[in-house]
């Protein structure tokens, strides 16, 4: 990902501890940054958190000495990266680890595969 832009959220899934910090900034939680990176929150880490025990969540909280409302914000923001790849309204593009030549193919089974990669998300009614 770029140093200059915020990451784009359709790939969160393959987010660094660098794209996280840029996020956080994004999202007014930028205090968190250094203690995310000390602790190696990534993007797939972030996509494990929905399914993060009650005993997990409060050990996550405990470690980067967040606060109630800076978590409830943290899982907003994450709620609504997942919603907006559920509904199409992210662009694709290739992660930066894919060679160029399969920009193309990588977009278009990305777009299939959109439901899939949101496995964890539960709509509410």
């Amino acid at each position: 990902m770029s140093k200059d832009r915020p990451p784009e959220p359709l790939d969160f899934f393959i987010w660094t501890v660098e794209d996280v910090g840029l996020w956080l900034e994004e999202i007014n939680l930028g205090s968190y940054r250094q203690i995310f990176k000390e602790n190696g929150v990534n993007g797939e880490y972030l996509e494990g958190m929905s399914m993060f025990t009650t005993e997990q969540i409060l050990r996550f909280i405990r470690r980067c000495h967040m606060k109630w409302g800076d978590f409830i914000t943290l899982c907003k923001e994450l709620r609504r990266i997942k919603v907006a790849c559920l509904k199409g309204e992210q662009k694709v593009r290739r992660p930066w680890w894919a060679p160029s030549c399969l920009s193309v193919v990588f977009a278009k089974v990305a777009k299939r595969n959109r439901q899939s990669r949101v496995v964890s998300l539960k709509l509410e009614p």
